[in-house]
């Protein structure tokens, strides 16, 4: 049982908004976060009872700023830009990733720079801590100002409106409040902007996102060097002397990574001193390519480190000089163009596997059987997993066209530059979820490859390698006769994700590295 996750602690980290989003930890926060939150609370009271005009807390929003609201109203305006700004469409988004966007948010609000009650935040903690997740649409944000129109959805729910998810039913947000004891509240001043104003749906998937991409980064090398001994490459290529002497971070963690894994391996020493020169670039140049793609994901790692610890509403008010500020804070650029970099980084961990499986069920380039099948002909083998593949990466290639270069004015021209960040990160996530069903039918490859190799010669394969090996073997057999592929791929995909195979894999050759430690 993990201990609770204080929320308005200084410092959030990337695993402390994974374990929350779905390892469903509990979260809870301390008297000097509830200070915070009551001390800005008064101060927009007092400013309220001398009729000061503060933007979207007596007057409208966006191009409406000019309007003045009355006293009376400011508690109507609050509950009416939840609903008014509710636009969302398409699929919900899943369960994961909306209480990532609840957790990064309620770390900003807890920050107190924006003016919401201890009572909405108590919610919002509820909210993670009973299981019960709003609905919230996956499109109908631009990414500034922040995600309003998915994040006004997950609002409705506290006024007993919209529609969530608990214990796997899709409910009113009436009856889900009902099912965990909480009636719906009336928001007060400055409330409702507050909730919505922020980058922390682009932020929330970001989080899940770049975590993945480490994980899946780590996978392309074992991926690699298992292809690199079924394809009889030469382990010389990695020799970490060619890396020192032009030290990108990724590229020289890349090669001492497949270094660590095929060392020892049989069937590398099988053909030492053979006639090959050169080996193909997709296995010569990997730590050049996998490192370029680890040294995007770290760059958007630090820009996602920087932005859950970061407060991105607007307008804000600093407590400590008794002032408010206009800003913009909720602007979504730099998660926008950290996930453009980051869905090219991962879509080219896609594309360089997928050429390494045509070596492999290709028999002009390898030296084994066509399609890694015996029996060819009566047999397809893998022939048509490369084609999806193949699919797959081609898809991959229209995601990753940049979502940041595009914009398209909002609110009258009020805002006339957006990000469009959140189109940028789902783009992205969809570009991880290909690339680990690309991965997973290279492993099922090299593992195919590597029985027919071995079944007349008995050799092992590296270190690190044959630790990969005997982990898929345990849940997916040799394929001696075709059968329904995508099953196998399935589990494939599975273990992928469970992290079981990385975690064995690194127990036999240590923690694999994302980037060297200059």
């Amino acid at each position: 049982e993990m201990q609770p996750i204080l929320i308005d602690k200084e410092t959030l980290t990337i695993e402390d908004v994974v374990a929350i989003a779905r390892e469903n930890v509990q979260v809870e926060a301390s008297n000097k976060g509830e200070q915070r939150v009551e001390k800005a609370r008064e101060l927009i009271a007092e400013w309220i009872n001398e009729k000061k005009v503060i933007y979207g807390i007596t007057t409208g929003f966006g191009a409406l700023c000019n309007v003045p609201i009355s006293a009376s109203d400011t508690r109507i305006l609050q509950n009416k830009i939840i609903m008014s700004h509710a636009t969302g469409v398409g699929t919900p988004l899943p369960d994961d990733v909306v209480r990532a966007v609840m957790a990064v948010r309620l770390h900003d609000l807890f920050m107190g720079y924006s003016g919401c009650t201890i009572t909405t935040l108590q919610y919002l903690m509820a909210f993670l801590n009973e299981g019960l997740t709003p609905l919230v649409p996956e499109k109908g944000s631009v990414g500034s100002s922040g995600d309003l129109a998915p994040m006004a959805h997950l609002g409705l729910v506290l006024l007993g409106k919209g529609e969530a998810f608990y214990q796997g039913d899709r409910l009113s947000g009436a009856r889900a409040l009902k099912k965990i004891g909480l009636s719906p509240i009336s928001l007060s001043a400055g409330e409702g902007l507050a909730l919505i104003n922020g980058t922390q749906v682009m932020t929330g998937i970001a989080t899940l996102v770049v975590y993945d991409a480490i994980h899946l980064a780590k996978l392309a090398d074992i991926a690699c060097a298992m292809s690199l001994e079924v394809l009889m490459g030469s382990s010389s290529e990695f020799d970490p002397r060619i890396h020192q002497i032009r030290p990108h971070p990724g590229q020289v963690a890349s090669a001492e990574n497949i270094l660590r894994l095929t060392s020892d391996s049989d069937i590398i020493r099988s053909h030492e001193g053979c006639a090959r020169v050169q080996d193909a670039y997709t296995l010569r140049c990997s730590p050049q390519i996998h490192g370029a793609s680890k040294d995007a994901v770290v760059h958007a790692l630090n820009v996602v480190n920087i932005e859950i610890n970061a407060s991105t509403t607007n307008p804000l008010i600093f407590t400590d000089t008794q002032e408010i500020r206009l800003g913009g804070n909720f602007h979504g650029q730099p998660i926008a163009m950290a996930a453009d970099y980051l869905s090219m980084g991962i879509a080219e961990l896609g594309n360089v596997s997928e050429r390494r499986i045509e070596r492999m069920v290709n028999p002009q380039l390898s030296e084994l059987p066509a399609f890694l099948v015996k029996n060819g002909g009566l047999n397809s083998g893998f022939m048509i997993a490369q084609y999806t593949a193949a699919a797959l990466v081609s898809e991959n290639k229209v995601l990753a066209h940049p979502a940041c270069v595009d914009s398209i004015p909002t609110s009258a021209n009020k805002e006339d530059h957006v990000s469009m960040g959140t189109i940028a990160i789902r783009q992205c996530r969809e570009i991880l979820d290909n690339v680990a069903y690309v991965l997973a039918v290279e492993m099922l490859c090299a593992a195919q490859a590597y029985d027919l190799l071995t079944e007349k010669k008995k050799m092992e394969g590296g270190k690190g390698t044959r630790v990969a090996y005997q982990i898929i073997r345990e849940t997916i057999p040799y394929l001696e006769e075709d059968r329904e592929l995508s099953i196998d791929m399935e589990k494939m995909v599975t273990l992928i994700r469970s992290k079981k195979l990385l975690h064995a894999v690194e127990k036999a050759v240590g923690e694999l590295d994302l980037k060297c430690i200059a």
